[in-house]
């Protein structure tokens, strides 16, 4: 009888450990390194998907692929590339063309949220890199048509 008294007592004390275990919290995982690294003009805490969605942006804008500011080789895998370097010019114009944009928003036309925004990359590029700083020439009128030979009184019938 103390046997079975004794295999009930650890039973029940196995069984309550694998409740308080099961129930405990986890430890509290230590804060994540930031996502993204060298970030100066977006938000530290920017998610994946509205960072890359801004590259796709500037990508259309511009008319250009992400080599044209980041350092890598064309044809190698993305995960190859250093985009945390400062190492194209282009980067840092970039940066102070986005910081222009977002003052041209925020200042002239008093926008708040992204959705409101009045001002792009597109407004200026048109999708190239150079923006357009003057308005494109218009097309040449086309040449008048060429007018019949006049008919002189012989030819109309007329004496």
């Amino acid at each position: 009888m103390n046997r079975e008294k004794l295999l009930l007592a650890a039973g029940c004390a196995a069984l309550l450990a694998a409740v308080a275990t099961a129930q405990t919290p986890p430890a509290a995982a230590p804060a994540a390194a930031p996502q993204f690294k060298n970030l100066q003009v977006f938000p530290k805490d920017i998610s994946r998907d509205q960072l890359i969605g801004n590259m796709k942006g500037f990508s259309q804008a511009l008319g250009v692929r992400c080599l044209h500011c980041h350092v890598g080789e064309e044809g190698k895998p993305m995960s190859t590339f250093d985009f945390a370097s400062d190492a194209k010019w282009q980067k840092q114009t970039a940066r102070k063309m986005l910081t222009m944009v977002h003052r041209i928003n925020a200042e002239d036309f008093g926008v708040k949220e992204y959705k409101d925004v009045k001002v792009t990359c597109f407004t200026c590029h048109r999708g190239a890199t150079k923006p357009l700083t003057a308005a494109p020439e218009a097309p040449a009128a086309p040449a008048p048509a060429a007018s019949p030979p006049a008919q002189s009184s012989t030819e109309r019938g007329t004496t």
